[in-house]
């Protein structure tokens, strides 16, 4: 059984404590797309673990840990990431693995993600990347000039001799598009040849691996990183991701046919946030959108930037879950509505005075739109310790109801604060 967590939106929507607690009862979580761009927090007890590239599933001391083909790997990240949960009591090692297809990332795909920000930044353009090189690893991975984690732990000295080619050849084209930039490559190679001893026992064959967790009727779970807003195909392309974010990147990254996805769990902010560039329909750049971002914390936490913040958008939701298929939904941070005497919800837009039938893919469109909204009436208490749906304010129901049969999908479980206990369960 296979169970997926996807992000619904355009990321930062809580993903983590959903997969914390779905983790008490599985077997193996799986990451299957993205690198250290993406930003999870767990808060357990008084402990908060941030985590990037490692899945969340690692929290259970129980729990097989995997980072699947479809991963681009920074490999000093990956350590420091280890050692950090390590620090925080967590025994990680022998829980937690590598595929052998992974692609890397290098410290000048970083410096070249940064490069090309600050080329589209002269003109206005610019994306609004994490600069963790993630889209540099990906453009290499599709260009078939990457290079893979099997090329560095390889005992065939073949390719060892072939990872020292690819880094060689890799680096002379960045220089020659981005200029002269200093890079130690012999450094690298060094550093690189120490890492190799050091990352052999975490590595595995990713497709055996999962296939026989499925053979032997393991439960399993994917995390998602990112949002579908950010897919690669389905987001609002050029201000994406370079990954699937959706459910095709779960299959192609892990490589698992679809028979075996039981529940797609849909991750929703009760509100929306975004961060970087890029069309934002119900964007509040008011009161209203400061009120959201001070309450909510809203900065992100792989970059610390300050997130946009507007209200719920049930256009993107709809278009969202025609492409991932969500059997429920986990609606997060309740909460912050809190103090709000009414609450606007998008429905639709309205392009050239007309409604639109979908979510359109041109972003010229998608910034002229005008958003149609349903105002709700708000709670205006304080449902923190509230511990159970049924104590929930009638206010805060009919929200989620609204939802609901909006998009014609059960919402399963609601946030209420940062903590794994604050998680209500829709019984």
């Amino acid at each position: 059984m296979t169970d997926v967590v996807l992000g619904s939106q355009w990321g930062d929507e809580g993903k983590g404590k959903l997969v914390d607690i779905l983790c008490e009862d599985i077997d193996v979580c799986a990451r299957c797309q993205g690198g250290n761009n993406a930003g999870h927090t767990i808060v357990v007890g008084t402990t908060k673990y941030d985590f990037h590239m490692l899945p969340s599933g690692l929290v259970n001391q129980n729990c097989q840990n995997l980072i699947g083909s479809g991963v681009v790997v920074h490999v000093p990240s990956f350590f420091e990431e280890l050692e950090n949960l390590e620090k925080k009591g967590l025994d990680c090692r022998d829980r937690l693995f590598l595929s052998s297809r992974a692609h890397l990332v290098f410290d000048f795909h970083q410096r070249t993600d940064k490069l090309k920000e600050a080329e589209l930044s002269e003109n206005k353009k610019s994306i609004g990347t994490t600069g963790k090189g993630i889209g540099p690893t990906y453009s290499t991975k599709a260009s078939r000039s990457g290079i893979r984690v099997h090329h560095l732990v390889s005992d065939e000295p073949e390719s060892w001799n072939e990872f020292k080619t690819r880094l060689t050849r890799l680096l002379e084209t960045r220089q020659k598009r981005y200029g002269d930039f200093q890079y130690d490559l012999e450094a690298e190679i060094t550093r690189y040849a120490a890492y190799r001893e050091q990352l052999k026992p975490f590595v595995v064959d990713s497709v055996a691996f999962m296939h026989k967790a499925l053979k032997e009727n393991k439960k399993i779970l994917v995390e998602g990183a990112n949002a579908l807003m950010l897919d690669i195909d389905f987001g609002t392309y050029p201000y994406v991701t370079s990954s699937s974010t959706g459910i095709g990147g779960v299959l192609t990254g892990l490589g698992i046919p679809p028979k075996y996805i039981n529940n797609v769990y849909g991750v929703v902010k009760a509100y929306t946030t975004r961060v970087g560039e890029g069309p934002f329909p119900t964007e509040q750049l008011n009161q209203d959108g400061e009120k959201l971002q001070t309450i909510g914390a809203e900065y992100g936490v792989t970059t610390g930037r300050k997130r946009r913040c507007g209200w719920l958008d049930l256009v993107v939701l709809k278009y969202s879950n025609a492409i991932n298929g969500y059997t429920s939904l986990n609606i997060t941070k309740l909460d912050v509505l809190d103090t709000f005497k009414e609450i606007q919800v998008g429905v639709a837009y309205k392009y050239n005075g007309k409604v639109l039938d979908s979510f359109p893919e041109d972003l010229y469109a998608l910034g002229k739109v005008e958003v149609v909204y349903e105002t709700l009436p708000g709670w205006e208490v304080d449902i923190t310790q509230v511990k159970t749906y049924a104590e929930l304010p009638e206010n805060a129901k009919k929200y989620l109801k609204y939802i609901e049969d909006f998009l014609d999908v059960p919402v399963e479980w609601v946030g209420t604060g940062p903590a794994r206990e604050s998680m209500l369960v829709k019984n």
